[in-house]
């Protein structure tokens, strides 16, 4: 039986659906009860469970081969680094109770530093405590995705400015579709947990720019878009202006600062790098296709 947590997100959709595609065996664990029905379509069993409900967990996972671990942060938290500590206990807690014989983890890049990330910060205990339970344990770090920019993309359009956090515009960075980052994780989860830690980077065909991204904006939604940094100052009320917490923008601002920095990056040296299929422009263009449907 392979559960995955967070079933009703990005890559949790795209997990299950290449996991039913091969015909195996799925759980969804979802937070919402109106998202039960849909998993359940695809032939998956469901189980609501809140991620920080320890118990709840413990017996969503029971009879678990393989687990997918996802823990996303409360971007409305008031304390964002506390409510993704309590989640990562609840998850560690959980697993240690239902012992499955593997563990896939989503996590980020960067997570295997453990000062002045920011956000990703909180990436780094949820793999250190993982490791601690007794069970195979595959980490895919993930790369920015390709997705966060829809958070921008109608301004930019509006506008005909792409405002950037990605200081200078000019310098590329890693990223990927989260879908794709999905399907990564379903086909490790068929190959097997194996005996030893396996770390695996997720990034997509190629490393982008924010001015790459204007651009191919632009191009998709046929007016000349730019690239323009962002004042330092102006980061974390413009965050907290598009609906997130100041405790969370505060985070981001800080991600932001290492990756402009050169600090956030695939681990030199250790694990794997995968390369999803997703390039910017279909990325994009899904965005765009998305908002003129809703």
């Amino acid at each position: 039986m392979f559960v995955v947590l967070g079933a009703a997100g990005k890559i949790g959709r795209a997990t299950i659906g290449a996991l039913r595609q091969h015909n195996v065996p799925v759980r969804a664990i979802v937070r919402n009860p109106s998202h039960a029905e849909e998993f359940r379509s695809l032939g998956c069993e469901t189980e609501i469970a809140d991620l920080r409900d320890a118990p709840a967990l413990a017996r969503a996972t029971k009879g678990a081969t393989a687990v997918q671990v996802i823990c996303p942060t409360g971007f409305r938290a008031d304390d964002a680094s506390a409510e993704m500590e309590s989640t990562i206990r609840s998850i560690v807690t959980a697993l240690d109770q239902s012992r499955p014989q593997s563990i896939l983890a989503i996590s980020d890049y960067g997570a295997q530093l453990a000062a002045g990330t920011g956000i990703t910060l909180t990436f780094h205990p949820l793999e250190s405590q993982l490791k601690t339970i007794p069970a195979a344990l595959t980490v895919l770090r993930s790369a920015e995705h390709m997705q966060n920019w829809n958070r921008l993309a109608g301004r930019a359009i509006e506008t005909g400015v792409l405002p950037s956090l990605h200081h200078p515009v000019s310098k590329s960075f890693p990223t990927v579709s989260a879908g794709d980052v999905g399907l990564m994780a379903a086909d490790l989860l068929l190959s097997g947990g194996g005996d030893a830690l396996r770390l695996v980077h997720a990034e997509g065909p190629d490393r982008y720019s924010a001015t790459d991204v204007a651009r191919t904006l632009g191009e998709v939604a046929d007016r000349e878009i730019v690239a323009r940094e962002l004042p330092r100052q102006d980061w974390v009320p413009a965050l907290v202006g598009g609906g997130i917490s100041t405790s969370y923008a505060e985070l981001v601002a800080a991600m932001f600062d290492a990756h402009n920095a050169g600090r956030i990056d695939a681990e030199h040296g250790v694990g794997e790098i995968r390369r999803g299929k997703t390039d910017l422009r279909a990325a994009l263009s899904a965005l765009i296709e998305n908002r003129e449907q809703t």
